[in-house]
C-alpha cells in the first residue's frame, strides 16, 4: 500500500500560488522551469508538514536539514535553492519585518546563465510594431518605449501612477524594490510617444474616470504584469522575434546591454537599473562582451 503524503496546508497552497504568478509575469520563465518550482517548494511544504511548520516558519537549519535528507545532483540542488531563494524573497519583499531564511545558505557553484538582450535591430522592430492609428496601439508604444528608454523592472513600469511623470523635466519618478524611490530620465523619444499617449488614448481609456495609474487597460484600470507580457509577446511574433528568446524583461535587459555597448559607466547603470550592489549590474558587462564577440567572428576576415 502506498504510503500517503504528507497534506499542504491552505496557506502554504495560496503562498505558492502567488509565488508562481509573480515570477512567471515578472520573468517569463519557461512553463517547465515553473512547474520544478512549484514541486520543489511543495516538497518541501510537506517536509515541514511533518515536523509541524509551515513555509513561512522555516529557519535556516530546517532548509538545512531538508537538503540533507533529500539530496540531489549539483544542477537539482541549485534549481532547488533558486525556488527556495525566490520564495522567501518574494515573501520578505511582501511582508515587512519577515527574515529570510535562504541569506546565509551557501549557493552550489554552477554555471552562470546571462540574460536575454536583444540586438538594437530587433528591438527597433518590436519598438514600431503598435500601431499608432488605434487607442492600445498608442499605450502599447509608449509603455515598449519608455522601458526601453528606462530600463524600468516591468512591476515597476505597470505601477507608476501619472503622478510620478514629470515631461517637463524628462525624469519618471519610479519606486523599487525595498520602497527606494529613484529619479530616472526617459529620453526625448519616449516622452513624445507618452504625451501621444495621454493626449490622444489615455482620456478614452479612461472614461471620464480619474484613475491613478498612468497606463491603462481597455477598462480603464491600471495594467498588469501579465497583460503587459501578453502585448510584448503578440509583437514579438509579429516581428519575428523567436519566443524563446523573449521575456518580460527583455527591454530591460536590452536597455542595460546596449548602454554599456555605448560606452556608459557601470555605476551609472547600477543607479539607473536601481540595483543595490554593483556585482547584480555587473552581469550585464559579460552580456556585452559576448555581443561584442559574435560580432567580431561574423564580421572579421579572421574571426
Amino acid at each position: 500500500m502506498q504510503e500517503e503524503k504528507p497534506s499542504i496546508t491552505d496557506a502554504d497552497r495560496r503562498s505558492i500560488d502567488a509565488f508562481i504568478e509573480r515570477v512567471w509575469s515578472e520573468d517569463g520563465l519557461a512553463d517547465r522551469t515553473l512547474d520544478a518550482y512549484r514541486q520543489d517548494l511543495e516538497a518541501l511544504a510537506r517536509w515541514l508538514a511533518t515536523h509541524g511548520l509551515g513555509l513561512r516558519g522555516a529557519q535556516r537549519q530546517h532548509l538545512s536539514a531538508y537538503h540533507g535528507s533529500q539530496p540531489v545532483a549539483v544542477r537539482s540542488l541549485a534549481r532547488r535553492q533558486s525556488a527556495f531563494r525566490r520564495y522567501y524573497a518574494f515573501l520578505a519583499r511582501s511582508e515587512p519585518g519577515f527574515d529570510d531564511p535562504t541569506l546565509l545558505i551557501e549557493r552550489p557553484k554552477t554555471p552562470r546563465s546571462l540574460p536575454k538582450a536583444l540586438a538594437e535591430r530587433e528591438i527597433e522592430g518590436l519598438l514600431n510594431a503598435p500601431d499608432l492609428a488605434s487607442t492600445l496601439g498608442l499605450r502599447d508604444r509608449a509603455m515598449l518605449e519608455l522601458m526601453y528608454a528606462s530600463g524600468l523592472r516591468v512591476s515597476e513600469l505597470v505601477e507608476l501612477p501619472l503622478a510620478s511623470l514629470n515631461l517637463r523635466q524628462g525624469v519618471v519618478r519610479v519606486t523599487g524594490k525595498g520602497g527606494k524611490d529613484r529619479l530616472v530620465p526617459i529620453g526625448e523619444v519616449a516622452a513624445e510617444h507618452i504625451e501621444a499617449y495621454l493626449h490622444a488614448a489615455r482620456p478614452a481609456l479612461a472614461r471620464g474616470r480619474q484613475p491613478l495609474a498612468l497606463f491603462l487597460s481597455n477598462r480603464g484600470e491600471g495594467m498588469t504584469r501579465q497583460m503587459f507580457w501578453t502585448l510584448v509577446k503578440r509583437y514579438a511574433v509579429v516581428v519575428g522575434i523567436t519566443p524563446k528568446r523573449i521575456s518580460p524583461h527583455v527591454l530591460r535587459h536590452s536597455f542595460a546591454t546596449h548602454l554599456l555597448n555605448h560606452g556608459a559607466d557601470l555605476r551609472a547603470l547600477q543607479m539607473l537599473l536601481g540595483h543595490s550592489a554593483l556585482s547584480t549590474t555587473q552581469i550585464y558587462t559579460l552580456v556585452a562582451k559576448e555581443g561584442l564577440k559574435r560580432l567580431h567572428a561574423q564580421h572579421h576576415p579572421r574571426g
